[in-house]
């Protein structure tokens, strides 16, 4: 009887299909460039207006164009069922029961008729680049518009976008390295300016005392809790985030290096580059781990806020700006690879997105409802977010806490370049006054210290703290450390409409 009711759907969403095949999504004169430039003024305008932008808000014909342009890579998340799917339920989903799995199959094996009828050689593995093994979501290539057609008319589909339009609204020189840099030594800095000297023998940064980091310290280090860092991975160069890793006031703890980027795998879905590893090539993701577990240690390198801390660095991404579909999926698998270890509290991510991806925004809603306490950067402008835009996915998303900079000695003011807006929860003090000097961490190599600015600092900054608070009530859920956190933060018991909950003070909480 299931497999009869079974087959008389699949024919219902097929004759559903059939009936839209003469209606064209697409409109054949419209220009590829003004499309590019109608969807540009579109995303910003959402943006400025409402502060995030889905694609669901967009005709059928623009999506195809944002489709085509993008090499045809959507994320499908789908559901059993109309109106049955639920984001509260994404952690009790097993994509492996019948029912799931036969919703996949339908939605599969229609998809695959209506490509080959553009090329009657492919097979179902040519147009789907990658498994997806905890989320209900495909992701597949789409080259018949007819295939978006059904999509939008079946009942099994929650949504459907485009993985990596967001290429296309910046710069070449933006979007190719964005937020990556040398990760070089830092020259000129000042003891008793820059930084102090602790002991046993590293730089403490200038910004940690705004914070009363350093009297956190007479009570806690972060032992024995895991911080989840999602980012570029960090560089196999630096000592302190290698062997390094435990010496003087830092032991007994550990780092995991991860990687979860997929190979390139476009341009007609062939295989163009080499196994991808957690090394990072971007410098970003290095400077993070410093900032947040560099060790408290003898070389005369500089000392992370949450020095006893535990580490999984996980490369999700090529830069810091998560524009490429495989960055879409290696950041979703980075979210639900955390969600599913007990061990990890904590998970920071100095990255974001102009358009919301739903696939994304299932993985960290997936890991929050596994009680993982998440931060993600407010945003760092740059050529096409300066000076208007406001806090960028998916630091927008209500399951994540929202971070930015902040300059020293103001009440408060928004570091140069750092996005700031009502989504926004925690702000941490990172551009100092007079000379703009941002936070020390851990450069590409050596002992000599660099310095990283930007909202990606205040982030992996607020997510050490977190680590040093939960060290001291190590059996505290997720909402009682987000209390604490709220409660010896500035502004308590008073939001503010811009800084959230405003600068957060460790010391108070453990003391």
């Amino acid at each position: 009887m299931r497999n009869l009711l079974l087959s008389l759907l699949v024919c219902l969403l097929i004759l559903s299909c059939r009936k839209t095949d003469s209606v064209s999504i697409i409109d054949s004169t419209q220009n590829k460039r003004s499309t590019v430039d109608t969807l540009r003024i579109i995303i910003q305008q959402s943006l400025i207006n409402k502060g995030n932008f889905e694609w669901a808000s967009v005709s059928p014909a623009l999506l195809w164009s944002a489709i085509q342009r993008s090499n045809g890579v959507v994320s499908v998340g789908y559901q059993i069922a109309a109106k049955s799917f639920r984001e509260d339920q994404l952690a009790t989903i097993d994509i492996k029961a019948r029912e799931w799995l036969d919703a996949k199959q339908i939605l599969l094996e229609e998809l695959l008729l209506l490509e080959q009828r553009l090329n009657p050689a492919l097979a179902l593995t040519s147009i789907l680049p990658w498994e997806e093994h905890v989320l209900p979501v495909i992701n597949i290539v789409l080259k018949n518009p007819h295939s978006l057609s059904y999509l939008l008319q079946s009942p099994l589909v929650r949504y459907v976008e485009p993985m990596e339009y967001d290429q296309l609204l910046f710069a070449v020189e933006d979007q190719r390295f964005s937020g990556c840099a040398s990760n070089l030594p830092t020259r000129g800095l000042v003891p008793g300016v820059h930084y102090g000297v602790v002991t046993p023998n590293v730089k403490a940064s200038w910004n940690y005392p705004a914070h009363g980091i350093l009297d956190a310290w007479r009570y806690v280090s972060g032992k024995g809790i895991k911080v989840f860092l999602i980012d570029t991975g960090i560089g196999y160069d630096q000592e302190c985030l290698g062997v390094n890793f435990n010496q003087g006031f830092s032991g007994a703890r550990t780092l995991e290096r991860l990687v979860t980027l997929p190979r390139k795998r476009f341009l007609g879905i062939i295989n163009l580059g080499p196994v991808e590893t957690p090394e990072d090539r971007c410098g970003h993701g290095t400077a993070m781990a410093g900032v947040l577990a560099a060790p408290r240690g003898i070389s005369g390198n500089m000392v992370g806020i949450a020095y006893n801390s535990n580490l999984v660095t996980c490369r999700a991404a090529a830069d810091v700006f998560i524009d490429e579909a495989r960055e879409v999926k290696g950041v979703s698998d980075a979210f639900t690879t955390a969600a599913q270890r007990a061990d990890v509290k904590v998970i920071s991510m100095s990255m974001g997105r102009i358009t919301v991806s739903s696939q994304i925004r299932d993985a960290i809603q997936y890991a929050h409802a596994k009680g993982k306490l998440i931060f993600c950067a407010a945003g760092t402008s740059f050529a096409f977010t300066a000076n208007w835009a406001g806090v960028v996915f998916p630091a927008t998303l209500p399951e994540v806490q929202a971070v930015t900079g902040v300059k020293q000695f103001t009440n408060f003011e928004a570091c140069t370049l750092c996005h700031s807006g009502p989504e926004v929860d925690f702000v941490v003090e990172m551009e100092r006054a007079g000379d703009a000097t941002h936070p020390l961490t851990v450069a590409d190599r050596g002992n000599e210290p660099s310095t990283i600015g930007g909202s990606s600092v205040a982030t992996v900054s607020m997510a050490a703290m977190t680590a040093l608070v939960w060290s001291r009530f190590p059996y505290y859920s997720r909402d009682q450390i987000l209390t604490l956190l709220e409660r010896y933060s500035t502004y308590y018991p008073q939001r503010d409409s811009r800084w959230g909950w405003g600068k957060f003070q460790p010391v108070l909480a453990v003391d």
